[in-house]
């Protein structure tokens, strides 16, 4: 198909206002600032939408307090148990769900799980012990994971219903002590660390009929599992090397634990989050935070992601991605306020396949091939529908797929 150069100059001129606009749209970074009469603050959770974030700040005094951010309410206190400490790690998809630990009125941590109507409900503890911590939670809320006292004193993983309690899941043979961080969306899979018999901690990934299984470690002595993807197949987290360096892992079944190396510059490297379908990792390496592809590698945000960041902020760790991999959540150097600050990163969608309309308007035109055209040569896992055939990189054939549909749906 043809045009006349005219014709081309104008539809250039007429869309660059609206393609910038939406590419602006669609990659937003957020500073979630602080608590009144708090100085710093931190985010370790999202919702499915990224419409909430949760997490903890803490003043000059060392006190922390929970809390749970949107964008019309910014930033709530969820409070305490009746001391003087909280903090949140974990939410539900929809956001109404918050889980975490506090300080109660005699001192002693307890997990809790908040919503809006009930406030902050303790979860108590296993019988005989007194203190117990929530980091991870379901999907639907319904299951909080952790750690809790035994009578022997021991922390263990433990798993909370509102029918059955806390439940103790046990350690790795030979071991007294572990804790659970994450639990699928499923809930079949529970992840965490755990002594072994050489009171070692070995990452672990529990089932109700396989009990708590040991992933090893990457030639060094111990790991430790922080989440799970949806289904409970693929687990990430960090191991020790022959060097007693850490590295960021991803384990399958069918892998085992992978090692997915460190930012350049970088010794050491944490995998802390993991998207749904186990395709997208976020962490920290070298004070900076990354995201892992297998088609992209380890990437530093901070590069990717110049543009969003005014001169001198940094964004530290990623410690939460949302479901679809598109949200991701941490904490960082705000140059704005000159404080460590809670952010939360839109990336836009991740790619989908779609013959060919970018624009997503049912018509494949114009407007769609030139979107194409000012993406050419980019590179990346969260191109969004630019990467007409999720390749990971805006070529030749992204272009000849809208030319093939091009008039389809209009």
């Amino acid at each position: 198909m043809c045009y006349t150069q005219s014709r081309f100059n104008a539809l250039l001129s007429a869309c660059v206002l609206s393609l910038i606009a939406t590419a602006g749209w669609s990659q937003s970074l957020t500073w979630l600032g602080t608590l009144p009469g708090y100085d710093r603050s931190y985010a370790y959770g999202v919702s499915a939408d990224g419409a909430v974030v949760v997490g903890w700040a803490e003043n000059a005094a060392g006190q922390k307090r929970a809390f749970r951010w949107t964008a019309s309410g910014g930033m709530q206190n969820l409070g305490t148990l009746g001391g003087d400490y909280s903090e949140a790690y974990g939410v539900s998809a929809d956001g109404a769900v918050v889980v975490g630990w506090s300080y109660n009125a005699t001192g002693r941590s307890r997990a809790f799980r908040w919503t809006a109507s009930g406030g902050m409900q303790d979860l108590g503890t296993l019988p005989g012990g007194y203190v117990s911590a929530a980091y991870g939670v379901s999907a639907d809320g319904a299951v909080v994971v952790g750690r809790a006292q035994n009578a022997a004193s021991h922390g263990r993983a433990s798993r909370w219903t509102a029918s059955g309690g806390m439940q103790d899941l046990g350690t790795l043979p030979g071991g007294n002590n572990s804790e659970a961080l994450g639990v699928s969306a499923d809930v079949a899979v529970v992840v965490g660390r755990a002594a072994n018999a050489a009171r070692y901690e070995r990452a672990f990934r529990w089932t109700a009929s396989g009990g708590m299984q040991d992933l090893g470690a990457l030639g060094g002595c111990c790991s430790t599992a922080y989440a799970v993807s949806a289904d409970g197949a693929v687990v990430v987290g960090r191991a020790s090397i022959a060097g007693g360096q850490s590295r960021a892992f991803r384990w399958t079944a069918s892998g085992g634990m992978q090692d997915l190396g460190t930012l350049p510059g970088g010794n050491n490297s944490y995998a802390y989050g993991v998207s749904a379908d186990g395709a997208v990792v976020v962490g920290e390496s070298g004070w900076r935070a990354f995201r892992w592809t297998a088609s992209g590698g380890m990437e530093d945000l901070n590069t990717t992601y110049a543009s969003l960041l005014t001169n001198r902020s940094v964004l530290r760790e990623a410690r939460a991605i949302s479901p679809d991999g598109r949200y991701i959540v941490g904490w960082g150097y705000n140059a704005a306020t000159n404080r460590t600050e809670a952010f939360l990163l839109d990336m836009g969608p991740r790619c989908t396949a779609h013959n060919g309309d970018v624009d997503a308007n049912g018509c494949v035109d114009d407007a769609d091939l030139l979107q194409v055209l000012f993406a050419f040569g980019q590179t990346g896992s969260n191109l969004g529908r630019v990467d007409v055939n999720c390749n990971g990189v805006v070529d030749d054939a992204d272009l000849l797929e809208v030319l093939f549909n091009f008039g389809s749906g209009c």
